[in-house]
């Protein structure tokens, strides 16, 4: 029979107190930044804070006229160059409806799938991108678009239908020093809806990046680690 080998006691007192106090010290460090990136939206609390914010709102004698409480997410157009087995990713090169045999990193699939839209490394028939069609199929494509006409990074919005004013085509002005501080910008074009948004949810454009790292991650671009944000949004036009 092997013996598995037993713990020591001695060799773990030998370790030097200024290790011990070192290696604390990174763990304590690691458990107070991991939770911040992993953290999904909190959504029963979010839903209710919009709720109870926007209800104010409506009950003033002059009610909305043009002023809302808003959740500002993230949407972005991740890049095939970043998914890479290097990083983590299933890079597995796999084919799907609509893309003619061509094959591309699974997860890159997958993060299109969620995103929308995703751009290629190497242009077909001189298409940089392609775009989810629902089920399983997938379409190439000369521009990222949402129903407004081509993204533009930190301007174009997405919303759910529904809001009053807040309706495809409406421009507005965030006040949130978060949104300036992330995206350097706080006025948005609602361009599109999307079926899987919340309402009083604004979903803010962020342009092309590399994603943040694999899981979770993937649906974040790799300059930011950004969730989501509050803010007062003001239909300007």
């Amino acid at each position: 029979m092997i013996r598995q080998p037993r713990f020591c006691k001695l060799s773990f007192l030998a370790k030097s107190r200024n290790e011990w106090t070192i290696t604390l010290f990174v763990l304590a460090l690691s458990m107070s930044i991991i939770p911040q990136i992993h953290a999904d939206i909190p959504w029963p609390e979010v839903v209710q804070r919009l709720a109870y914010e926007n209800e104010k709102l409506a009950q003033r004698p002059q009610g909305h006229n043009g002023d809302y409480f808003v959740v500002c997410t993230l949407y972005y157009t991740p890049k095939e160059s970043g998914f890479t087995l290097q990083r983590g990713f299933d890079a597995t090169a796999v084919t799907k409806p609509g893309l003619r045999g061509r094959k591309y990193p699974r997860d890159f699939l997958r993060s299109v799938k969620k995103e929308g839209f995703g751009r290629f490394t190497v242009p077909v028939n001189g298409r940089d991108y392609f775009r989810y069609n629902g089920g399983d199929s997938y379409a190439f494509a000369s521009h990222a678009t949402g129903g407004g006409g081509v993204l533009v990074p930190r301007y174009s919005a997405a919303m759910k239908g529904g809001h009053g004013g807040l309706r495809r085509g409406a421009i507005i002005e965030t006040s949130s020093p978060e949104l300036q501080k992330i995206f350097g910008s706080n006025r948005w074009k609602i361009m599109d809806t999307g079926g899987g948004l919340r309402r009083w949810q604004i979903d803010c454009y962020f342009g092309e990046d590399e994603p943040l790292g694999p899981g979770k991650l993937q649906g974040r671009p790799r300059a930011t680690t950004f969730e989501y944000a509050y803010a007062n949004a003001r239909v300007v036009d």
